[in-house]
């Protein structure tokens, strides 16, 4: 039986990323990078494609688990009939090569311990050889290799094309595996000390965690998903990865389902804002600093999503040989949407760069001017329709989003320039550029009938995106306008509490059968949008609603199935994790300010 979404736990080393079932099975991996292919694909298919499972022999789910204080470092129990073990897991922040890390600890009485340990290179579709070598085993296939050992050596076999270990654990014992991945081409990395490698993860998540400044309501919230964002991060460029997994779906048995595992500008301004707030200053500017590496070049080459590296070329394929998370397919790797046109990311660049300059992030001489070339390539575009925030794979659409961003752009382009006059710019023509947005959105995207902004113009079609109409400053919050879309957009697209992205005729429109859940982040942005209208209370409410959603480890999926109580869509996501961060920091009275 398919587990379910939130039964996973994350363990990474910031630059690749494992999930972990309750029953101890790591059941999607890919190595090194969050972008590389999978060697545990069993999340996508089945247990051929590839898991490694640590647990008592004959158990089922742990009772319980969690992260050892402020980590990634992952603690599951089992309360067995004969006694009770613990299994560690964590990824060390690598020097060389990327390893797993797990170490079964005997707690009380005696338990006997399996491992079943299932490589499948190539997102579960290639089988290793594997030999011993050096008291270790050794799986190599093509260009990858992986070194598998324990300390103490217990008994270990191969068996259907798979390495199996048994063993029993008393009180105060400890058996620990270290599985490492290198380049078959190259000699074996050094090895890595299990216990030494917990107690500098450790450490060093604990000094990470030490440095947040937040010290507000819901605080545990925020850490959890501020280690997440961390985990997300892919070290060596600063790039946030969206999630770090492909094609979990929109809708089970749908065929909503795409690859995550790359860095979306659109996320750019929210996650600066957040790690900014939360006094994050190295990751704020790793992330700025990639942002202008991915951006750089002709503005009209300007992508919404990059690779972890600032790659351009991420083309979409499919993967016949998985069946999908239940049945859910196609799984797909790379995302076409690359190609779209999607306007709204030039007013994201202009936004985050103008956030980073006010928030005192050391300043890039060279910004100033890629912002200019950004904007004199939106004066020119911002009139044409595009595909909009969420990527629809219909027809092109005058997106309001898409213009209110426009605004933001030439906004932020117009105060860089009243806060340091020596810059070059012609402010008066953003000026006016500024005021032909705001008018034409208010003329064409405007629904006086039912007092709200719409999708698209001419639409009656509503838009979660259009609460962030008061957070971007487009209109003040108290402006009958935006308490109309609020109301609106609550009473057309909300159930149970939670918003989709859009209404049943939208989903009609973004040239894809089926339909998706609750879009976790447009309710935080609700959450926002209530606060801002003077309505702090119901915000709360459904803040602490949105917290509930969280599984037993704090982590959040995209989207949320209310009638079948379950997360939907990649996971651990990003958007909504920084959603959780903002929305908390926003009721504290704690967020970085425009």
């Amino acid at each position: 039986m398919t587990r379910r979404i939130e039964d996973y736990a994350l363990i990474g080393d910031l630059q690749t990323a494992g999930l972990v079932g309750r029953n101890g099975s790591i059941d999607w991996l890919c190595l090194p990078r969050f972008d590389s292919a999978a060697c545990f694909a069993a999340l996508l298919g089945d247990e051929e494609n590839g898991h490694w499972t640590i647990a008592p022999r004959g158990a089922g789910d742990c009772t319980r688990r969690g992260y050892l204080g402020d980590s990634l470092v992952l603690e599951s129990v089992w309360e067995t009939r004969t006694g009770t073990v613990k299994v560690i897991d964590f990824m060390p922040q690598r020097d060389v090569a990327p390893d797993v890390v797990r170490i079964v600890v005997g707690v009380s009485g005696s338990v006997e311990m399996s491992s079943t340990l299932r490589l499948r290179f190539d997102f579960g579709s290639v089988v290793p050889w594997v030999r011993r070598s050096e008291g270790h085993r050794l799986a190599v296939a093509g260009p990858d290799s992986v070194w598998l050992r324990s300390e103490p050596r217990v008994k270990t076999w191969g068996q259907h094309y798979s390495t199996r270990s048994s063993f029993t654990v008393g009180a105060g014992e400890e058996v620990a595996f270290v599985l490492t991945w290198h380049p078959s081409h190259e000699p074996r990395p050094p090895l890595a000390d299990p216990h030494d490698s917990l107690r500098d993860s450790m450490e060093g998540w604990g000094r990470w965690a030490a440095r947040c400044r937040y010290e507000g309501p819901y605080r545990d919230a925020v850490m959890r998903s501020l280690i997440t964002l961390k985990a997300l991060t892919y070290r060596p460029t600063g790039g946030i990865v969206a999630a770090p997994t492909t094609s979990l779906p929109e809708e089970i048995r749908g065929v909503r389902n795409w690859d995550y595992r790359y860095c979306w500008l659109r996320d750019s301004t929210l996650a600066l804002g957040a790690l900014l707030s939360a006094g994050y200053l190295d990751e704020a500017a790793a992330w700025r600093d990639w942002l202008l590496r991915a951006v750089a070049g002709d503005p009209a080459d300007l992508q919404i999503m990059y690779g972890l590296g600032g790659e351009r070329r991420v083309p979409e394929t499919e993967l016949p040989w998985l069946s999908g998370y239940a049945g859910s397919r196609p799984v797909r790797t790379g995302n076409g949407a690359v190609d779209q046109l999607q306007l709204d990311v030039y007013g994201e660049v202009m936004d985050s760069l103008h956030l980073a300059r006010a928030s005192g992030l050391p300043p890039k001489p060279h910004a100033w001017s890629i912002q200019q070339s950004l904007l004199g390539f939106l004066e020119s575009k911002w009139r044409e329709p595009d595909e909009g925030l969420w990527e629809m794979r219909g027809p092109r659409r005058h997106f309001v989003h898409s213009k209110v961003m426009a605004w933001v752009a030439a906004d932020r382009a117009v105060k860089t320039l009243e806060s340091d006059p020596s810059l070059s710019g012609d402010a008066r023509r953003w000026r006016a550029m500024r005021d032909e947005v705001r008018r034409e959105v208010c003329e064409k995207g405007y629904d006086p009938e039912r007092n709200t902004f719409t999708q698209s113009y001419g639409s009656r079609e509503l838009d979660a995106a259009t609460l962030l109409i008061p957070r971007v400053g487009f209109l003040p919050p108290d402006d009958p306008r935006v308490v109309g879309t609020v109301d609106a957009v609550r009473r057309e697209l909300a159930s149970d509490g939670l918003l989709r992205r859009y209404g049943a005729a939208g989903r009609g429109l973004d040239g894809l059968p089926g339909t998706e859940g609750a879009f976790l982040v447009c309710s935080f942005w609700l959450a926002d949008a209530l606060h801002m209208t003077g309505r702090t209370r119901e915000a709360r409410e459904l803040f602490e609603q949105l917290l509930a959603l969280r599984n037993d480890v704090g982590l959040l999926s995209e989207e949320y199935d209310a009638a079948g109580r379950r997360q939907l869509g990649n996971y651990p996501q990003a958007f909504s994790h920084i959603g959780l961060v903002g929305t908390a920091l926003t009721l504290a009275g704690a967020h970085t300010a425009l």
